[in-house]
């Protein structure tokens, strides 16, 4: 069995229904979006070939992530005998797991690392006009997630499906001001 990659292809859905958000253990977790339309976008397909008797057979997987730019965004991976169907199943289960992240203006509130396998990624907040640096895996969730300055390295595995569920974990260990604060019953003074 032989797995290859294949060029992203890229897509914008808007999302017109809203429920009520729920939470989850380390981020929101929402079920729909209530304000901005979602938009969604693939960060990679694979091709898996089988050997049958008349020939092989193809099948393919989609890694997509969605998000609405402002604090939302979900990952999903959908399977199927073709592209185009394989990337809406992937949407579909994207939608099904979206989670809040914290964020302070155009970037993140301080440094953190994630970690998924053998792929740890380090976070960094950044200054404002610096934009994403990253790879493509990692910018796909960190720009649908609303993420607009931040510096990124990653250690390990470069394996696209690590990478993003990574940085996902990583976003969801964000925590602000307001929430420390919340936490902990004081004030902070910085």
């Amino acid at each position: 069995m032989a797995v290859e990659s294949v060029n992203p292809v890229e897509s914008v859905h808007p999302e017109e229904s809203a429920a009520p958000s729920a939470h989850v253990s380390e981020g929101l977790r929402l079920s729909e979006q209530e304000e901005k339309p979602l938009e969604d976008t693939v960060v990679k397909i694979y091709r898996c070939s089988k050997v049958v008797k008349g020939g092989r057979r193809f099948s393919f997987a989609a890694l997509v992530v969605v998000g609405d730019r402002s604090g939302t965004v979900g990952i999903g991976y959908g399977k199927a005998n073709e592209v185009p169907q394989a990337v809406e199943k992937g949407v579909k289960d994207a939608k099904k797991t979206l989670f809040k992240v914290a964020l302070v203006g155009r970037t993140i509130p301080h440094q953190v690392s994630g970690k998924y396998g053998a792929t740890k990624i380090m976070l960094v907040p950044a200054s404002p006009g610096t934009g994403v640096i990253a790879g493509s895996s990692a910018r796909a969730v960190l720009e649908y997630a609303g993420v607009q300055d931040v510096l990124t390295k990653v250690y390990g595995s470069t394996s696209a499906k690590n990478v993003v569920k990574a940085t996902l974990g990583g976003l969801l260990k964000l925590r602000n001001k307001e929430t420390i604060e919340a936490l902990r019953g004081v004030a902070i003074n910085v």
